[in-house]
């Protein structure tokens, strides 16, 4: 029998009326209560329902974080339809794949992205609306006036839901060069939710503040609805990009206490002068996650900020819910006790498993493929039926990332299974971009993986076997890839060689080209 569970966005609802004029979203001189918060977001909810858009519909968001980003998810929660956020550095051609394996019925999309928007229209037939949060083109609605005229029916009902309901669709890259989406429950993400307050920050009120610093369309997204939980503000800088100085100014003046970030950020922000002239004791939680980071950087943040880092291992998949390691853990010094290296221990509720090749469970410091069970596990992969065959396989998720656990229950990542790699706290699988370049009529072959930098931990590096009589630049394989790829997956350094290494089945081996590479010193 299917479990009734709370819609999610019933907590926005339950935190308005428990908080009507504390505020719940601060962007520059603007704030939104979050009684305010929510009419908004019920009378979004009442348009759509007008035009027919409801429950396991699923509505497309291409934005900068903005009010309508952040409102956006409690809509479609509410309607019980499928929120379906992008990330907004994507290019055309990324976004349009990801309006036609959705099968979004609605997309919203931000001021000057009126190309993305032509892209998703001329991909997929199912998109029934076009909602423009900016000024509106010809045979599109205006966000803000379909808003206004939503607030005549007041009060929005939010739709039943069970458990196993989708309420988000999380796009995870993947190794076949397209992403995939990962469903995320409305049961799901209340465990999550409870989980994220449990482990990562206990103690949040109505009184703290949260910075936001990544895009509110994946991993801060979730952190938001950890805050809005227990009725937080979030605080959004005014920059587009990132503005250290401002981010340290906002810390300053709202008494923040805790941000959701990656390792090169958090870098990037220690790093910066304003860290010392601004006053950050109000910091409580500094969460990091999206890729290990350099000890270095570690204790120099540590030296800046005190005892506040937080640092979590979780996939998409997993919500972000595998590991922890919390404040206390985090030592400056690299004694006995130090837990160096490790990204912490199992989350309450989750359980890791060290998998061999055949399925069988591992002991302590035996390495093999770390895998995950427990109710922070997404629903599956969309309409993909292969891969969710291969992700859960012998009883458990199986994450592609390899490690062991020491004898305490403490999770060291030693090295991936694929050959993702993260730049920046971003997932990249370099065979999108491979079969992209390949596309140029003088490419024969590629080869693209990772290799360390001190400052986005990871970049991409291309090995380019040129075809015979054929010519082509760096600069010319780069804007090649320029509308195809979004920036942050293209590789940073190009090569040319003869030939590539290859294996006695006629494969291109890797690993022998990183060994090559590294010891040229590239």
């Amino acid at each position: 029998m299917l479990k009734q569970v709370k819609n999610l966005g019933a907590i926005l609802r339950d935190i308005s009326a428990r908080l009507p004029s504390e505020p719940g979203f601060i962007k520059g001189s603007e704030t939104f209560s979050w009684l305010a918060i929510n009419q908004r977001v019920d009378a979004m909810a009442h348009a759509l329902s007008r035009l027919g858009i409801g429950k396991g519909d699923r509505i497309l968001v291409h934005s900068t974080n903005n009010i309508q980003l952040f409102e956006s998810a409690w809509v479609a929660f509410k309607l019980g339809a499928v929120w379906v956020p992008t990330n907004v550095r994507i290019t055309e051609r990324e976004i349009a794949y990801l309006a036609s394996s959705s099968k979004a019925a609605v997309m919203i999309y931000d001021a000057g992205y009126g190309t993305h928007a032509d892209a998703c229209l001329a991909a997929t037939d199912t998109l029934k609306h076009m909602i423009a949060i900016g000024e509106p083109r010809g045979g599109e609605l205006a966000y803000e006036r379909l808003l206004e005229a939503g607030r005549a029916h007041g009060a929005f009902d939010v739709a039943e839901v069970v458990f196993e309901d989708p309420a988000w669709f999380f796009y995870t890259s993947g190794t076949t060069g397209h992403p995939k989406a990962g469903v995320l429950s409305h049961g799901q993400m209340a465990f999550v939710i409870v989980n994220h307050l449990a482990d990562l920050m206990p103690g949040l009120s109505h009184r703290s503040r949260s910075l936001v610093v990544a895009p509110l369309s994946h991993g801060a997204g979730i952190h938001a609805l950890v805050n809005t939980a227990r009725g937080a503000a979030s605080v959004l800088p005014e920059s587009p990009r990132l503005d250290c100085a401002e981010a340290w100014r906002l810390v300053e003046r709202h008494r923040v206490d805790n941000m959701f970030t990656v390792p090169t950020i958090v870098k990037m922000l220690t790093e910066h002068p304003a860290v010392d002239r601004c006053d950050h004791s109000s910091l409580k939680y500094v969460v990091y996650a999206g890729a290990p980071m350099y000890r270095a950087d570690q204790q120099h943040a540590l030296r800046k900020l005190g005892k506040v880092l937080v640092q979590y291992y979780g996939l998409g998949e997993v919500t972000g819910n595998i590991t922890v390691l919390p404040p206390e853990l985090h030592e400056i010094e690299d004694g006995p006790d130090s837990r160096k290296g490790s990204c912490g221990y199992a989350r309450t509720g989750m359980e890791i498993g060290i998998l061999d090749p055949r399925g069988a469970q591992l002991g302590p410091f035996e390495t093999g493929e770390i895998c995950v069970r427990g109710l922070a596990v997404f629903m599956g992969y969309n309409d993909n039926q292969a891969a969710n065959d291969k992700a859960f396989k012998d009883n458990w998720f199986h994450t592609g990332d390899i490690g062991h656990l020491d004898a305490a229950g403490f999770l060291y990542i030693t090295g991936r299974e694929s050959d993702m790699y993260i730049s920046g706290g971003s997932n990249v699988y370099p065979r999108e971009v491979e079969e992209a370049l390949l596309t140029h009529e003088a490419v024969s072959e590629v080869a693209i993986l990772g290799l360390a930098d001190e400052k986005w931990g990871e970049v991409g590096v291309a090995v380019i076997v040129l075809r015979q009589g054929k010519m082509a630049s760096p600069g010319d394989l780069e804007n090649h890839l320029a509308n195809k790829v979004a920036r942050y997956k293209q590789p940073v350094r190009y090569h040319f060689w003869e030939a590539l290494p290859k294996s006695g089945y006629g494969k291109i081996v890797k690993k022998e080209i990183k060994s090559i590479l590294m010891n040229q010193g590239r």
